[in-house]
This record gives C-alpha cells, structure tokens and sequence, in this order.
C-alpha cells in the first residue's frame, strides 16, 4: 500500500496521460466511500486526470442513493463544462455497508436511485425540480447546465435490476466478474428486457480486470500470483491477462456477444506494470483493427 497519498494520486494522473497517448476511448474513475485505504474520490480525482485527458468521452460511477442528487447534478455539470466529453454517468445502487456507516438508510435505495436519476435528468434540462419523498427537495435548480446530454449506463445482473436498466438508461454495465458464458447470457437478458420496453440502446459495456505482458509468458507470470491470492474474488476466467494477441482475442468474444465497450482496471499494483500495460492496450487496438 502507498503510504504518502500524494503518489497514489500522481499514479493516478500518469495513468490518465498514458491513456491518451495509447488512443483509449474512454476515461472513468469508480466511487468507494468510508474506505479502510486510500479512495481518491471521482469528482475531485476526475478534474484533475481531464488536464491530462483531453475530449474524448470521461465520466464517473456513482453509488446514487450515497448522494444528494442535487449536489450530484451541479458536480457533474461542472465536470462536463471541463471538456467536451460527452459525460458518461455510469451508477448502481451501493451496499448497505457503506450506506449504514454514512447514516443512509438502504433499505430504501431502489427507490432512491430510480429518483435520483429522475431528479438529475429534470435538472440537467434546466428544470426547476420537486421530489418530495426522498430529499425533500422544492423547486431545486441546477448550474452550469450540461451542453449535451449526460448518457447514463447502469450497472445491474439480477433480471428485475436489467429491466429497470433497459427503462431508465442509455447503456448498460456488466460487472468484472462475470465468466464469459455468464457475460453472453447478461447481454442476451439486457438485449431482450430493452426490445420489451421498445428501447434502443447506446451502450453495452463491461469492465474488465487487465494485465498486458510483452508476452504470454511474462503476463503469467505477474498475474499468476495476484490470482492465486483470490485476485478480488474475481473467477480466473472473468480476468484478461496474456500478451497484446491473446488480450486482443479476449476482447473479441466479448464484441461478438455484442459488448460495445470493454472498460479496464490494471490488476498489477505497479505503476511501471500498469502504465506498460495501458501502452500496449494500443497494439491491442490495432490488432483489432481500431484506429489509437
């Protein structure tokens, strides 16, 4: 663990450098609250990396129910006068842990979160808002207004969370540990829940934790003993870890089961691990026949 979190935070920042330079598509940064370890938090971390970023699309993940959603409405209209974006929201529900120690009652958070996004759409229309059972919240406004739309990607597995995905949102997020047979039957759930409600979607993504090694065999090497520690309780074969043609292939199930975005997280906790890894992500593009 680093223990000045200056560094953790320069990391953080040389990470989003890299990213640029590799041609990546997209930047986000996740949300983690009362955290026993160093959690930069996504609005304050984001504005900083977009410095090194530029205007390809960025965004954030949010706990919803973890958040005022007018405190969250005016935060995200900031971040996405930073750059041009546009800013993807992606968000899901938290669990009670978090909820509890930060005295927000969870038993109430499906509701919540359907109303946030709600709340957050009207006043991103520069609406003035009422949502009177959770927030109490009277005739509420909200600036700078978001040049264009904010997409909203929603996390969500069981079926009930799908269906109310393919309602609300833009996209969809699959979560990194699906295997890639439980990652095909998602997506087939999600594709059927969105023509039930008539819905066209934007997005279909899902995260993925990454090594690159110049080969197969230095990619074994460093993510064997991450794995066989119980690398976050992730199967093995939800990992993506080999050489740029071996990740290259991974990616492509994943496309022909009709992910649209595949989002990575380095696996290594080595800045030099993860920074080689983010510049052959770039190889990997071109293998895959996408311009950097």
């Amino acid at each position: 663990m680093i223990e000045d979190p200056r560094a953790g935070a320069s990391n953080m920042i040389q990470r989003a450098a890299a990213a640029r330079d590799a041609g990546l598509d997209t930047l986000f940064v996740g949300d983690h609250h009362v955290t026993p370890f160093p959690y930069y938090q996504n609005n304050v971390i984001l504005a900083r990396m977009l410095a090194e970023w530029g205007d390809k699309p960025y965004g954030a993940l949010y706990l919803l129910p973890l958040w005022h959603p007018v405190t969250l409405a005016e935060q995200i209209g900031t971040l996405a006068s930073l750059a041009k974006g546009p800013f993807i929201m992606q968000c899901g529900l938290g669990d009670s842990r978090q909820g509890e120690a930060m005295g927000i009652d969870m038993s109430k958070r499906v509701g919540m979160f359907v109303a946030s996004i709600a709340t957050m759409r009207g006043l991103w229309r520069g609406e003035a808002v009422d949502e009177p059972r959770y927030w109490q919240i009277k005739q509420a406004i909200s600036s700078p207004v978001p040049s264009e739309p904010v997409h909203i990607w929603v996390g969500a597995l069981a079926d009930k969370a799908i269906d109310r995905t393919a309602r609300l949102a833009e996209g969809w997020l699959a979560a990194p540990n699906l295997t890639p047979e439980e990652a095909c039957d998602g997506i087939e759930r999600y594709r059927e829940a969105c023509a039930k409600h008539g819905r066209e979607s934007t997005a279909s993504a899902i995260r993925r934790d990454i090594f690159i090694g110049a080969s197969a065999e230095e990619a074994e090497k460093v993510a064997r003993p991450y794995i066989e520690q119980g690398y976050r309780g992730v199967p093995e074969s939800a990992l993506m870890f080999g050489s740029p043609e071996q990740v290259a292939e991974q990616i492509n199930v994943l496309q022909e089961q009709g992910y649209t975005d595949v989002i990575v997280r380095n696996m290594s906790k080595n800045q030099a691990e993860c920074l080689d890894t983010i510049e052959r992500l770039a190889s990997v593009k071109s293998i895959l026949g996408k311009p950097a």
